[in-house]
């Protein structure tokens, strides 16, 4: 179920929240940077190294406290004292308590537990069988969880994780974090195994071999929030509360009930909203994948550009001009400063006095010309064509005659029968009558 996850806090930084916010005990935590040291990450994937809290009890896991170990050899005294008791039974040993002084710090783990009986290095598929671990598994007797979940549980450190909700063929996916934006405290079981170097495959045990520290996610119901994206969630531990001192308690070596009444839904209040689909590929890290899709702050959101087009074009625009609003008018005074009144008032002030003032200021628009259309209509409300006089030399007589008005005629685009001329003639030579009306078939047999 819980795949993937956010957290790409430092450290240093980790151990801070803890021991500022939560009130926790933090004795040791590793480097920010190095070998070994964790993944700063906003998709968390298997087999990262991640941070986790634990009681600092060894490789081991927790154990009852003894005040002596058996198998240790007495040293002889030379008075004669009488032998020491003999150590507790079994059962009080499990009950007496381990020393207040317990340290607790946080450690650099691999995500994806690998077992302490493993001799070999597993493969990548096999690790992603162990990043979780359901919580029914760990109510049955047995098991491979049985020695881990006794003496093994830790906290592992988050911001938040992911789940994909299924729609169609479409996967969409969410990040849930805690609604107060705290740090989230997931239940974890951890193991130490001794595994051969990677440069010497083939040693023996104990020769060169390296120790690999490991860890899972213990799952469990979803609560009612988280349903309709998966029916898993990881058990979320709020911190300080007596669930997560129970869990982390080093006294309890034996599984109990309370152990397990600890691994239940989560009953605080979550924040649940899609992301980005590029979290979906393994090795892409942003911080936008934790940023809700509809948000401002997701880069990727496409109504951002509309609403800074919109912010842009509104920053650029000039404030008003000085009495461009309106019924208001700029008056000069007798001293030649200048002022800014209503209309009402300049016209009250004329009316009393004779106010001189200046008219509204307002920014004059510009207009396009246009260009007038050419039509071939006779226009009626023109002025009639001027009279020629004309003379004959002959006799010597004279008279008037209309001159031909300028604009041209209309001809048509299909035929020219109204004109009687073709358009092919030149200037001052008149058609015959009925030239240009005679068929294209006569010109060829003409011709011929």
């Amino acid at each position: 179920m819980c795949g993937r996850y956010a957290m790409a806090l430092r450290p240093s930084q980790v151990r801070q929240i803890l021991q500022n916010d939560y009130d926790l005990q933090v004795d040791d935590a590793p480097a920010d940077e190095g070998d070994g040291a964790p993944r700063q990450s906003y998709n968390f994937a298997p087999g990262y190294n991640g941070v986790v809290y634990r009681a600092d009890v060894g490789e081991r896991g927790a154990g009852p406290a003894h005040p002596f170990s058996q198998n240790e050899p007495q040293e002889e005294s030379s008075t004669s004292s009488p032998p020491p008791p003999p150590p507790p039974p079994p059962q009080q040993q499990q009950q007496q308590e381990a020393p207040s002084s317990t340290p607790y710090k946080l450690q650099s783990m691999k995500w994806g537990l690998i077992p302490f009986w493993t001799k070999s290095s597993p493969s990548y598929p096999s690790t992603l069988k162990t990043i979780n671990c359901r919580d029914d598994s760990l109510a049955q007797p047995g098991g491979m969880w049985a020695s881990m979940k006794s003496k093994k549980r830790c906290l592992v450190t988050a911001q938040g994780f992911y789940e994909w909700l299924q729609k169609g063929k479409e996967k969409i996916p969410h990040y849930i974090k805690r609604k107060d934006g705290k740090l989230m405290l997931l239940a974890g079981l951890w193991d130490c195994a001794t595994l051969p170097s990677p440069h010497h495959p083939d040693q023996q045990e104990g020769e060169e071999a390296h120790k690999v520290w490991s860890y899972t996610i213990i799952t469990t119901s979803s609560n009612p929030q988280l349903k309709f994206l998966h029916d898993r969630m990881p058990v979320i531990l709020d911190p300080g509360s007596p669930e997560m001192k129970t869990w982390l308690d080093p006294k309890r070596c034996e599984w109990s009930q309370d152990l397990q009444r600890v691994l239940k839904p989560y009953s605080g209040v979550l924040e649940v909203y899609p992301v980005s689909k590029e979290v979906g590929k393994v090795g892409n890290n942003d911080p936008v994948f934790i940023v809700p899709v509809a948000s401002k702050e997701n880069k990727g959101n496409i109504a951002n550009f509309f609403f800074a087009n919109a912010a842009a074009k509104n920053k650029k625009q000039p404030p008003p001009l000085k009495g461009e609003e309106e019924g208001e008018a700029e008056v000069e005074k007798p001293s030649g400063e200048k002022e800014i009144k209503s209309m009402e008032a300049v016209k009250k002030e004329g009316d009393q006095g004779g106010v001189e003032f200046e008219p509204p200021l307002t920014t004059p628009q510009k207009r396009g010309i246009k260009r007038e259309a050419y039509t071939t209509e006779t226009i009626t409300d023109e002025e009639p064509p001027r009279k020629k006089l004309q003379e004959d030399t002959t006799t010597g007589k004279k008279w008037e005659s209309p001159v031909k008005p300028t604009s041209r005629p209309k001809i048509s685009a299909t035929s020219n029968h109204t004109s009687g001329r073709s358009p092919a003639k030149k200037k001052g030579k008149v058609a015959p009558a009925g030239a240009g009306t005679q068929k294209i078939t006569k010109f060829f047999g003409n011709s011929a």
